[in-house]
């Protein structure tokens, strides 16, 4: 038991202390294949830091909803972070069914964010909180669609259970296709929760293609801080839904495994890199096509685990 507790911790330790570092992985990345030396590797450390320092500035149209958007935000995607297993070991606290409590955590979160936008009355930013309310509204059912399939594939409702069944052995038998669709399926849901190319451009500032920066365009200081933070949170933690199906490796160590998993979050931050600079982000009409098909896609395991 005390094993298991100290795997727990030093995987949501990993999360706090190396998430900013997955950005930093991807803009070098980008960075590097456009020729350029890119930002240093800590800078999401220093813009924090920075931030961190600032006081907040509230506008008198604004109310409680609003400074209780940020936090919520980051409280929500921690919880999530709890619930999700680590360099195999299991998540701190896990039972059945956890995975529906990781998909309304974030989702609770998205709808504080969307609110504390709505609250400052700029019609900017309600544009990007009711883009993100569409594009969620798609990519939502299709992880929860897609967490379900792995339950039936591996006979469990409980995360730490799920992937700790996943292994080569699984991908050997005549369920691949449905873990094929499933993993096609997260990787467009990870882009699009993260606000990444091709559905999202987190660096852009044209009015007509923002969504996730418009919501937070007031915000500032540690308010700010603390979105950023938990941005980097839940890209680590929709990463690990990704890695633990694209690297089942399981050595019983709890120093292997956890290796094992930052270099396969590594590796995943490297690629979307790739994706990000060998193409251009979608019209804001094909997003949705985008999200349909990998809502099919979540669903397509049907034809396999049930008989």
């Amino acid at each position: 038991m005390t094993r298991d507790i100290f795997a727990s911790l030093g995987g949501i330790a990993f999360a706090l202390l190396l998430a900013p570092f997955l950005r930093s992985i991807i803009n070098r990345t980008k960075a590097r294949i456009s020729g350029r030396r890119g930002a240093p590797l800590l800078q999401p450390y220093f813009s924090l830091a920075r931030l961190l320092r600032k006081g907040a500035v509230y506008s008198s149209t604004t109310t409680w909803i609003f400074r209780a958007g940020p936090v919520a935000g980051l409280v929500t995607v921690f919880g999530a972070i709890c619930l999700l297993p680590f360099g195999g070991g299991p998540a701190l606290f896990r039972f059945e069914g956890d995975f529906l409590l990781l998909t309304y955590l974030l989702a609770v979160g998205r709808f504080f964010t969307i609110l504390a936008a709505l609250d400052t009355g700029s019609s900017f930013e309600g544009m990007g909180a009711n883009r993100e309310a569409f594009f969620s509204a798609l990519s939502e059912p299709t992880l929860l669609l897609g967490l379900a399939g792995l339950g039936a594939v591996t006979g469990s409702l409980s995360l730490t259970d799920i992937y700790g069944r996943i292994g080569a052995s699984v991908f050997l038998e005549a369920n691949m296709p449905a873990l094929i669709f499933i993993l096609a399926a997260f990787m467009i849901v990870f882009l699009s929760e993260n606000a990444r190319i091709p559905v999202d451009d987190p660096t852009t500032h044209l009015e007509l293609t923002m969504i996730h920066e418009a919501m937070i365009l007031d915000h500032c200081g540690i308010d700010l801080a603390f979105i950023e933070f938990a941005g980097a949170l839940k890209l680590w933690t929709l990463g690990l839904l990704i890695t633990g199906l694209i690297f089942p490796v399981r050595f019983g160590v709890f120093w292997l495994d956890s290796l094992v998993s930052l270099f396969s979050l590594a590796t995943l931050a490297v690629c979307i890199g790739i994706v990000e600079s060998s193409m251009a982000r979608l019209k804001m009409g094909r997003v949705p096509q985008l999200l349909s098909i990998a809502f099919v896609m979540s669903t397509l395991w049907i034809m396999w685990v049930v008989k």
